[in-house]
């Protein structure tokens, strides 16, 4: 099996093991993302370290995205990631430099959330404007690339 074909898999199954409501709301964000980044790399992240151990939660990610480090090497991680937590879903936009940026621009249009740096949280997708949620996500891989 493929690596991108078994990232695919391991999506899957992440998503089918979450509660019902959270279940489709997941696959939904999951399908939303993909309109907007058709063609992107996926990556899935099972929240275990090298040892074995958990120290986060399970992360979809989506895109790519080069980081250079203080020790001057450059990894790639994703663009834009979504996991669930214990009350409901968070989207992450990596690479936006400014941290007030998400917050100020987008923070009260996009409806029922909790916005930070780069992450968005919220209950259920009906507490959300899609149109918005595209268009931070749209902003988000326009500054990391």
């Amino acid at each position: 099996m493929s690596d991108e074909m078994n990232i695919q898999e391991q999506i899957k199954t992440y998503i089918t093991s979450q509660p019902e409501s959270k279940r489709s709301d997941m696959q939904a964000l999951h399908n939303i993302i993909l309109q907007v980044m058709p063609a992107c790399k996926l990556w899935f992240l099972d929240g275990k370290n090298s040892e074995n151990k958990t120290v986060s939660n399970p992360n979809i990610g989506y895109g790519f995205y080069a980081i250079k480090y203080a020790d001057g090497k450059t990894r790639g991680f994703y663009q834009v990631g979504m996991s669930a937590n214990k009350t409901g879903i968070s989207v992450y936009i990596l690479g936006i430099q400014d941290k007030k940026y998400l917050t100020q621009t987008y923070g009260k249009k996009l409806g029922k959330v909790n916005v930070s740096g780069y992450c968005i949280k919220f209950k259920t997708l009906k507490d959300i404007n899609i149109e918005i949620f595209e268009e931070a996500i749209r902003y988000g891989l326009e500054t990391s690339n």
